[in-house]
């Protein structure tokens, strides 16, 4: 900021001040070897453990230990439990990677969560009004194929808006959410006449068992997928373009890309992507619909595409971490009596510790008192410089009246002179 007469302000003066003699200063880090992001990762993945098991002896003394025993207790105790944490990671994973696809084009999605609850309730629908009336294999394809359509048709909203008015796409898929929420609420209002607004478990459109295990088929169809997506951004032209667009929109126009149509192809991707996954939660997980059935999954997923940077493989492994926190921390809360919102304070440190480790990947910090020696080095210089200008001035002064008295005899000699003259 700078002043009516062009000069930096006094805010500018005292900002360049306050750079200059700070002892803590951040720059970029432009020469960090290709290990390092990865090791200051880990180590704030460990980090986070550590905080999360102080955070549980604070609210139960002595529970340090028994934090990281239960936590892998609670995920990998029993068959059931492991298989429970990979559909976890999978359903969380498949969401996330419905959402990579418009981030790498800057197209900020927010509408994860309303996007999933309206594929689960194309997939509820189908099975309400045609459950025994048709094969239960047709049954399947046709909820699979109307929850992508309706999430498609759903994200092509906001996507229609941007590519022709720039519309702010934050605001318009946020609201969605709340749209979406209150259809589920409308429609079920419709079905249970007895107000208790429940549905309860619908008998057809299951999709089958492997090995007599739930979720083993539903975490194959997200494996898969994770594979597609990765190709689809990385060796496709489609996915070149939208990276083109999330760089520079002039950029794409000047090569001859069409942004509207890019915009809308991708968000209908997406769309199609959380269709899936409203039909998996509904066919393959809990067979009934209801508002919470995305479970805050939508706004989850995207903190853990952003902490992969939106590459499809590493989102493997955050969505793992994320469940791994979130089911061992409910373990945790169950054994210590702590209470049920522990595991979300577990996964928000979690989240914390890891996003601000990325400060530390991105910049270096620098802590200097050399300075400060140079100015008390300087300061003593001054000191002294003083020190002589002020003992010359004594001298001078000390010598002023020698001069005034030897100036007096030539006065009056001249007066003398001048009286002879006269």
């Amino acid at each position: 900021m700078r002043s009516v007469t062009g000069k930096p302000s006094k805010f500018d003066a005292f900002v360049d001040k306050l750079k200059k003699e700070s002892p803590i200063h951040i720059a970029k880090r432009m020469d960090a070897p290709k290990w390092f992001p990865i090791v200051i990762r880990i180590a704030a993945v460990v980090a986070a453990f550590l905080i999360c098991a102080v955070v549980t002896a604070f609210f139960e003394p002595n529970a340090f230990g028994t934090f990281f025993v239960e936590m892998f207790r609670g995920t990998f105790g029993t068959e059931r439990r492991v298989i429970n944490l990979f559909w976890e990671t999978a359903i969380l994973l498949l969401i996330a990677l419905a959402v990579t696809p418009a981030f790498k084009m800057k197209f900020w999605n927010i509408g994860a969560e309303g996007q999933v609850l309206i594929g689960a309730l194309m997939s509820a629908t189908c099975i309400y009004y045609l459950g025994g009336k048709m094969s239960e294999g047709g049954l399947i394809v046709l909820c699979l194929l109307a929850s992508v359509v309706g999430s498609a048709i759903w994200t092509l909203i906001p996507a229609l808006f941007k590519a022709k008015w720039n519309t702010n796409e934050t605001l318009f898929t946020l609201m969605l959410n709340y749209i979406a929420t209150a259809l589920i609420s409308l429609v079920i209002t419709v079905w249970v006449k007895s107000g208790s607004g429940v549905v309860g478990i619908m008998e057809h459109g299951h999709l089958p068992l492997l090995g007599d295990q739930p979720y083993v088929l539903n975490i194959l169809i997200v494996a898969l997928i994770t594979v597609l997506v990765w190709v689809y951004l990385r060796f496709s032209k489609h996915g070149y373009e939208l990276s083109v667009v999330g760089e520079s929109i002039n950029t794409a126009k000047y090569i001859g890309i069409s942004v509207p149509k890019v915009i809308i192809r991708t968000m209908i991707l997406s769309g199609a992507l959380c269709g899936i996954a409203g039909w998996l939660l509904v066919n393959g997980a809990s067979y009934t619909i209801n508002t919470s059935l995305a479970g805050g999954r939508g706004f989850t997923a995207i903190l853990v595409s952003w902490l992969a940077h939106f590459d499809p493989l590493v989102m493997v492994i955050t969505a793992f971490l994320v469940a791994f926190m979130g089911r061992g921390a409910a373990q945790v809360s169950t054994i210590a009596n702590i209470g049920g919102s522990f595991a979300d304070i577990v996964t928000a440190v979690f989240f914390f510790v890891v996003i601000a480790s990325e400060f530390f990947v991105n910049y270096k910090v620098k802590i200097s008192f050399a300075h400060l020696k140079k100015d008390k080095g300087e300061e003593k210089s001054s000191e002294s410089l003083d020190k002589q200008a002020s003992s010359a001035e004594n001298d001078e002064a000390e010598a002023a009246p020698d001069s005034d008295s030897s100036e007096a005899p030539d006065d009056v000699v001249a007066s003398e002179d001048k009286e002879v003259t006269e």
